[in-house]
């Protein structure tokens, strides 16, 4: 199976495509879209989206695999993420794409078997699952791989129940 994963944002948004099963996958590639607050939003939202398209395009994954995304009293940083969540969803529905969501503790018990596990150790399984020499950077690329492995962890009847 391949896979897309995101790490939603609008200033950083990590995407890494990966390819195989729970016990065994590869890195197709790996990425972050930058863009700069003092652009206007509909250019920022336009690249992010047009990005997105690019890389299901060069990925041809089954699915995309996006981090949700959770905020405590932080309004307005929430509302532009959404813009980049907006932008991911408007991708995958004109390619035709399932999309599903996991939140950070799902991540890090897919992962490494616990909820509480730290950034470091997240990074050291991405690493090792993908058998890689080095751990992917920058970070919100590391959390897209991390995303798009926890869907491959996941058993296919489980995986609906993280369907958007």
């Amino acid at each position: 199976m391949r896979v897309l994963g995101v790490d939603p944002g609008i200033s950083n948004l990590g995407l890494a495509a990966v390819a195989g099963d729970a016990k065994a996958a590869r890195l197709l590639f790996s990425r972050v879209l930058a863009t700069r607050p003092e652009e206007p939003a509909t250019l920022r939202v336009g690249r992010l989206f047009e990005g997105v398209r690019a890389a299901i395009r060069e990925a041809e994954p089954e699915a995309l695999a996006l981090e949700a995304q959770y905020f405590y009293r932080q309004n307005e940083r929430a509302f532009q993420v959404g813009w980049g969540v907006g932008a991911v969803l408007a991708a995958a529905h004109l390619a035709g794409l399932p999309v599903y969501a996991y939140g950070p503790m799902q991540v890090k018990k897919a992962l490494v078997g616990h909820g509480r596990a730290d950034k470091a150790q997240v990074a050291f399984m991405v690493r090792a699952l993908l058998g890689l020499a080095r751990p992917i950077t920058p970070s919100h690329a590391a959390d897209a791989a991390a995303v798009a492995l926890t869907h491959l962890a996941q058993p296919s009847q489980v995986r609906e129940s993280f369907r958007l």
